[in-house]
């Protein structure tokens, strides 16, 4: 599921408005239904102010934005499976560091 995909859910499942969450966020509504359908990505704040608004883990929604710019880098390379092992490798990598 796509970071779009996941705040439309969560929004519908709230009843909650477009209108209502692009005021909320001082954007216009169609910026924000650019958002919800994937065309325009969410800036760092707006996610953060969405978890809110959508009464939802901040962790959570930060996950799949996170996701969604990592897959929109890496969704063309044939190498894209062996980067993310590289990448998970050195994150937890720097996890064992800042414990030691």
């Amino acid at each position: 599921m796509s970071f779009c995909e996941h705040i439309k859910g969560l929004r519908e499942k709230r009843g909650l408005l477009q209108r209502q969450i692009a005021a909320s966020l001082d954007i216009d509504t169609p910026m924000f239904s650019k958002i919800e359908r994937g065309e325009r990505k969410a800036k760092r704040q707006q996610v953060l102010k969405l978890a809110e608004l959508l009464q939802t883990d901040v962790n959570e929604l930060l996950t799949f934005w996170l996701g969604d710019q990592i897959y929109e880098i890496i969704k063309d390379e044939e190498i894209a499976s062996g980067a993310l092992k590289v990448a998970e490798s050195s994150l937890k990598y720097l996890k064992i560091e800042k414990h030691v």
